[in-house]
């Protein structure tokens, strides 16, 4: 009982923050409401409905499953220090790969679908893992090279699903509607909650484990507290770097699967980048600190945000685009905290001097 104590009491300083981003978030959002004659408390309650209502309740779990495993590929190579901003591109060519073998590889029914998470899984991992020597052995920051490469990763996606993947015929910018076999299966009593939702929450307490249990966790996060420090003590920091980025590609792209193959079993053109999975993810691993552990809950908060800025549009007639910015608060307020300590440690390694 005591050591629960003691670790509440560690976490507490650690939650001010991300406690107050999110009631700085929602303070703007009451601002915006007012302004607009709305009462934020009618706003909010119609947000909650819209994500959480029975009719709604199993488009959010399924967009909950993109945006948690959109955060765990952010996360991953966060606890290193390197920021992977890539995340439309990986989950697109995950998605395409998918496509592709769902559509032209010819598999018995049974290896189909393994087939197509494994394509995407390994699409998505060679994306991402570009990065890793442009920054060991260029000097490019991960954060700049993967949201470059992923610019052109989409581009590229949308070039094929429009001319050599396109379904003829259609007027829509899609692939032809997967075959059976290729269709991840619905869990009971849903159409939109599939085996996707239980492989990421697979994925989950893989990666949980390995952080808080295992020595690659502890060398990612000495590697992110020092990067000098964790080098001399025998780190080897390019290959670190390839293992985290191919495996946070990897989950990026499995997202891109399980997104294509449920309804409605087809790529569709902007549908994986214009949910904005990409940017909720971020926000939510930002929001946990990047603490794996902490990832379902602040994913769960980004998808209510999400989801129910789509109820609130259509119940109060709230633009939906007001989740997007409750999460651009968030997501400033703690960006706002890291530079303020940082600017705090500056000062203090230059005073260090002075008392000496």
């Amino acid at each position: 009982m005591n050591g629960v104590v003691s670790r509440l009491r560690l976490a507490a300083p650690q939650a001010v923050v991300p406690v107050g981003a999110v009631l700085v978030a929602l303070l703007v959002g009451a601002v915006v409401m007012l302004s607009a004659g709305v009462d934020p408390l009618r706003g909010y309650d119609a947000m909650v409905r819209g994500a959480l209502g029975v009719s709604s309740v199993d488009f959010s779990v399924a967009a909950f499953t993109a945006i948690l495993a959109m955060s765990l590929a952010f996360a991953l190579p966060a606890r290193m220090g390197e920021y992977n901003l890539g995340g439309d591109g990986q989950l697109c060519v995950g998605g395409i790969a998918a496509a592709v073998v769902a559509l032209h590889l010819p598999l018995p029914a049974p290896l189909l679908l393994p087939a197509c998470l494994l394509a995407a899984v390994a699409a998505g991992a060679l994306l991402a893992a570009l990065s890793a020597p442009l920054t060991t052995r260029a000097r490019v920051p991960v954060i700049i090279s993967t949201l470059l490469l992923s610019t052109p990763a989409v581009a590229l996606t949308s070039y094929l699903v429009r001319f050599p993947l396109a379904d003829e015929g259609s007027g829509i910018p899609q692939t032809p509607r997967f075959p059976d076999a290729a269709h991840l299966p619905a869990l009971p009593g849903t159409q939109y909650t599939n085996l996707g939702l239980l492989l990421v929450v697979l994925v989950l307490v893989v990666v949980v484990v390995v952080d808080g249990r295992t020595s690659l966790g502890f060398e990612l996060r000495a590697v992110g507290a020092n990067r000098g420090f964790a080098r001399y003590g025998g780190v080897s920091v390019p290959g670190l770097t390839l293992g985290a980025l191919a495996s946070a590609g990897g989950i990026a792209g499995l997202a891109g699967a399980v997104v294509v193959m449920t309804q409605p079993f087809r790529f569709i053109d902007g549908a994986l980048t214009a949910p904005g999975y990409t940017f909720a993810g971020v926000a939510a691993a930002l929001l946990a600190g990047g603490r794996p552990a902490l990832l379902p809950l602040t994913a769960a908060l980004f998808t209510v945000l999400q989801v129910g800025s789509s109820g609130m549009e259509r119940d109060i007639d709230l633009p939906r685009q007001l989740g997007q910015v409750l999460q651009a608060v968030v997501i400033l307020v703690l960006a706002l905290r890291t530079v303020a300590a940082a600017a705090t440690a500056r000062r203090a390694r230059r005073r260090a001097p002075e008392r000496s």
